[in-house]
């Protein structure tokens, strides 16, 4: 080989070393650098020449430097990172209405109890007015208790629209960046004869990764070198150096509430429903799944509460003498016609109204009207009921009873009714007078003394309070063992009625039974309780109340209901904790993963460091010996 040769073989290893040894440094300098992949110089031998002897070596050339990279490695990293994100989140969420409706000593339960352990002491001494105002102010505390806890429930949906204009900004400025490097890195790639910018790849990936912190994403790569991102149902957050914006927009039907909104050129699309994954993924599934329900669920025991007891408490006489008035303010139902950009169009106004406490479920509605036919869907899992006869005739589904108060309701107009969201907001004490709790029974009964059968009549009770005879005497006569005449107001009247003792009797609004054998003249009378104040037969009704499976269609108390919200509650938290620390530990291992074969090990590039500084010394002392060789020829030829 010509000592020319040798030469520029020499000065090629030395090259190629050296840039070896600068890859092996640059590694070594971002060891720490997050989303950093290790670098390795790619070599390859330098075209060889043609001598009769055959083809001699004409060296090395350095034919690119590669990053060590794993696309499925990282595509991996990056979903479970959407994921851990999202439980994370949920679980952040969830816990906080689990430490406030589970609190032994500042949740609803005990504060219910002490209301109750009040009306047992009014029942116990009914003409107390000590007695009637710490009913009063326990019935007080138990709705503050109430609004307290819808407070917190708003405030949480307060803050759920604050987190997700801050996401929505995050992503937007991820978007952007991503955009960006995909403008550099299609230009450097476009320009370097397809040679990868192997850091721009790694700031764009770390780009990447953050935005699955935000929100789950999917990725194409492009053959220029761009990727393309995108989120929810297949919307494009970025295509090449383009970046779509995300905003957050008024809920179609309720203007508390936010959505999330991408507009690609002039269009805007509300994608809430399709986002998953990611911070934002976490902070909509509670809200679907969690707040909401909670809402409605806190909602239904107020509701419950003031409708069954206002029923008994109307059913009873207070200390002046008349019927008992409500005692519990509540709200009304919540009817919300679709706004925003896309309202209703005609004029209908929908009423809706809780006729069966019972019945009531914890779930929010949609009333649509589509091609005249007008149909009813439980969002909580989308049973549709159609509404024959709406809306000429008013409609009842799950104790819901819906009709149309005034104007008219286009096809395509559609409403949100929310039975019990507002119940615990709106639930108060309607009663300040201590007299007008209504302690005692509206009738009382009794036996003539001349009776001389064995007949006895029960204290009877109230069937409707709303009957304008209740408090008219009534008097039964007994015409033989098995028949009985009635006289009174609103009777009628009637004579030779058959008896069967223990049977119940009723008129007027009340129902009673006569047990045993009356004999022939016996007399028995229904008439008003006048100067009942020592009587407490309504308050044990009340205190009995407590134990009454009068919700959830007649299979729980007050309590209960409540206990299973926070049951539900508790169940979803401690099962997002689960879920979120099985998720952690996945995430750790595929970042292992990642690392042993995209990381930078500091031993292995010390003993790349060596080796390639043995070759850079070697190529250097071929060059010394060329050198040599060259400096004797010329002093030959000098000769």
């Amino acid at each position: 080989m010509p000592i020319g040769d040798t030469l520029g073989v020499s000065v090629s290893g030395l090259i190629a070393a050296q840039r070896a040894l600068a890859t092996a440094s640059h590694n070594i300098a971002n060891v720490n650098t997050e989303g950093y992949s290790r670098q390795r110089v790619a070599l390859g031998t330098n075209t060889p020449q043609f001598s009769g002897n055959g083809y001699i070596g004409s060296g090395v050339q350095v034919s690119g430097i590669t990053r060590i990279y794993d696309a499925f490695l990282i595509q991996q990293v990056r979903t479970n990172t959407s994921a851990n994100s999202q439980l994370q989140s949920y679980y952040n969420m969830a816990s906080q209405v689990d430490n406030l409706l589970a609190d032994s000593k500042a949740g609803l339960a005990p504060a219910l109890q002490e209301f109750f352990n009040a009306v047992q002491g009014v029942a116990n001494n009914p003409a107390s007015i000590p007695s009637r105002q710490v009913m009063l102010s326990s019935a007080t505390a138990l709705t503050d208790r109430f609004h307290y806890f819808d407070r917190r429930l708003s405030d949480l949906n307060n803050g759920i629209n604050s987190q997700l204009a801050t996401a929505v900004a995050e992503i937007n400025s991820l978007a952007a960046g991503i955009a960006k490097l995909n403008s550099s890195i299609t230009t450097a790639q476009g320009a370097n004869n397809g040679q990868l910018p192997n850091d721009l790849l790694d700031q764009r990936d770390i780009l990447i990764a953050k935005l699955a912190t935000q929100v789950a994403v999917t990725t194409v790569t492009q053959d220029d070198g761009a990727v393309n991102v995108f989120i929810g149902s297949g919307q494009s957050l970025v295509l090449g150096a383009q970046a779509n914006a995300l905003s957050t927009s008024t809920n179609a039907f309720d203007s508390s509430r936010k959505e999330v909104t991408i507009t690609v050129g002039s269009i805007s699309t509300t994608i809430t429903d399709n986002l998953i994954g990611g911070i934002t993924g976490g902070l909509l599934d509670f809200r679907r799944n969690v707040l909401d329900s909670a809402q409605n669920a806190l909602g239904r025991v107020a509701d419950g509460l003031a409708a069954t007891f206002n029923a008994q408490h109307g059913a009873g006489q207070d200390l002046n003498g008349v019927l008992g008035a409500s005692f519990f303010a509540s709200g009304t139902a919540q009817v919300l016609a679709r706004i925003g950009s896309n309202p209703n169009t005609g004029t209908g106004v929908v009423n809706a109204s809780i006729t069966s406490i019972g019945a009531l479920t914890t779930s929010d509605y949609l009333l649509q009207n589509t091609g005249g036919t007008y149909t009813l869907t439980r969002l909580s899992d989308n049973t549709i009921t159609t509404l024959a006869g709406f809306p000429g005739t008013p409609a009842t589904v799950d104790g819901v009873t819906i009709s149309l108060a005034s104007g008219a309701i286009n096809t395509g107009d559609s409403f949100l009714i929310r039975p019990t969201r507002n119940g615990a907001a709106n639930i108060g004490v309607a009663i300040s007078d201590t007299k007008k709790i209504a302690a005692a029974a509206p009738i009382r009964t009794s036996a003539t003394l001349a009776n001389i059968g064995s007949g006895t009549i029960s204290s009877g009770t109230v069937t409707n309070a709303a009957d304008a005879n209740l408090q008219q005497s009534v008097t039964i006569t007994f015409t033989s063992a098995t028949t009985y005449d009635v006289t009174g107001t609103g009777t009628g009247n009637p004579t030779g009625l058959p008896y069967t003792s223990g049977a119940n009797i009723s008129y007027n609004g009340w129902q009673i039974q006569v047990n045993g054998t009356p004999a022939v003249g016996d007399t028995f009378t229904v008439e008003p309780n006048t100067n009942g104040v020592a009587d407490n037969r309504n308050a044990l009704l009340l205190v009995g109340l407590q134990t009454q499976n009068t919700l959830a269609g007649g299979t729980a108390t007050y309590q209960a209901d409540y206990g299973q919200l926070v049951a539900d509650v508790g169940n979803k938290t401690h099962q997002a904790d689960i879920n979120r620390k099985a998720q952690e530990a996945l995430l750790n291992q595929i970042i292992q993963t990642r690392e042993a074969v995209s990381g930078v090990n500091l031993d292995e590039e010390a003993a790349d460091l060596i080796r390639y500084q043995q070759a850079y010394q070697a190529a250097a002392r071929v060059i010394g010996t060329t050198n040599a060789l060259f400096d004797t020829l010329i002093a030959t030829l000098r000769r």
